[in-house]
């Protein structure tokens, strides 16, 4: 037996210390937990009890062989996950830690969960570092592709003030909603990229197929094609004879644009160019806006400080020009001024955001106005998001048909040309 010191919280937040004699830290952590506390640090008392704890740790594990670092890293390389199974993730956590299971045991049930897109080796990971004595969040830490700083830095809140249950039931609608935001993009241009291709695919099939078929009557014919025709014609020489200068001219243009995006002016170029465009633009600005307010408002709703709670929604919004924003915002809030006046000068923020926070800073409740705001621009976002798709879809019918019948004008007109000269 040895002694371990602990450090734990009860639900109310209260800080617990004792010192207990088990055979090993992870018996110590499942003690813990048994007392109804939530382990925050547990350490080997001076005069023993690491040894003890890896000779036992060695007893239970497996034996397992040991791979090469690059081939490791390649068989248990975790991707990002999307939102939705973010979200059905963290549900699955909270479900199981609300029906009273310790924290230990919660993850070790979720490894045999099946949470599509974050693999059981995440829970088992997380359920090791939490038996060696970290926090939850600390543990979190650790795998930055599946846990962003918003989720740490709530889980690290929710564990000081003994709600982490609230705290992660409150993330998996954060992330649920986010989802149904990204769906309704998705959906929004399913039809249009459809008519797309299908657009683009026949005027393939008729430029590379059925135009060369045609021209080889045309040749046969000492007939002054129409403009229309031979300016058709030009096109399907200029693909099939310098198809591999027009590759080379896309692809260089490819690596040219691609570099512009990596450098800081061509992000900001290009993030300033999406917030402009006509429609899209207006769908752009609506999701940001969404975005920013909700971020802020589960960051503050959750006890984070306003600074950091700054500092991690500007690392989550993908815009530029919205980034400095709010590294503005966050210098001036340092210097003692609220959050609606430096916003307010940025004049990226509507008007309308800007008000309903400066009535959250007079009553006290600024994540329940932020949460207002992006009530707000959700809504706003799933009637331009309708309204964009009920313009860009009869856009690409029209467009279509004007490329189709173009190359059948054409090519009829050619037809026409030849009759006529025939019949005289």
């Amino acid at each position: 037996m040895a002694q371990f010191l602990y450090k734990a919280r009860r639900k109310s937040g209260e800080v617990v210390t004792g010192v207990l004699d088990v055979s090993d830290r992870s018996d110590a952590v499942v003690q813990i937990e048994r007392l109804g506390l939530f382990p925050v640090k547990v350490e080997a008392s001076k005069g023993g009890g690491s040894a003890k704890f890896d000779s036992a740790v060695g007893r239970d594990r497996p034996k397992t062989v040991v791979l090469p670092a690059v081939l490791r890293d390649l068989m248990t390389r975790q991707r990002k996950p999307k939102l939705q199974e973010l979200a059905t993730f963290t549900q699955q956590l909270a479900n199981l830690l609300k029906s009273g299971m310790p924290l230990t045991v919660a993850l070790n049930s979720m490894t045999h969960l099946e949470s599509r897109g974050i693999s059981a080796q995440v829970s088992r990971q997380l359920k090791q570092d939490v038996m060696e004595g970290k926090s939850l969040s600390d543990a979190m830490v650790k795998q930055p592709i599946i846990f962003s700083d918003l989720y740490v830095n709530m889980v690290r809140a929710g564990e000081q003030s003994g709600a982490l249950v609230d705290v992660l039931e409150r993330l998996s609608t954060h992330y649920e909603r986010f989802a149904e935001v990204q769906q309704k993009f998705t959906s929004a241009l399913i039809y249009p990229s459809i008519v797309g291709c299908v657009g683009v695919l026949i005027m393939f099939f008729f430029m590379t197929y059925m135009l060369p078929k045609f021209m080889e009557i045309f040749e046969g014919m000492s007939v002054q094609l129409p403009g229309a025709t031979r300016f058709l014609i030009g096109i399907s020489n200029l693909f099939s004879g310098y198809w591999w200068l027009m590759a080379l001219l896309v692809l260089a243009a490819g690596v040219v644009f691609k570099r512009f995006q990596s450098t800081d002016t061509g992000k900001r170029t290009i993030d300033g160019w999406k917030i402009r465009m006509p429609i899209l633009g207006k769908v752009v600005k609506l999701n940001l806006h969404g975005q920013f307010a909700r971020t802020l408002a589960t960051l503050l709703k959750n006890g984070v400080p306003v600074l950091t709670a700054l500092k991690i929604t500007e690392q989550i919004i993908p815009n530029r020009i919205f980034k400095e924003a709010i590294a503005k915002t966050r210098e001036d809030v340092t210097d003692g001024k609220t959050i609606a006046q430096p916003l307010a000068r940025s004049k990226i923020f509507p008007q309308l955001m800007i008000d309903l926070l400066k009535i959250g800073e007079d009553t006290g409740d600024v994540p329940g106005a932020l949460e207002n705001v992006a009530n707000t621009y959700e809504n706003e976002l799933s009637i331009a998001l309708r309204v964009m798709t009920n313009l860009i879809e009869p856009a690409m019918i029209i467009a279509m048909a004007l490329g189709v019948g173009f190359l059948l004008f054409s090519v009829l007109s050619a037809m026409f040309a030849i009759t006529s000269n025939i019949a005289r």
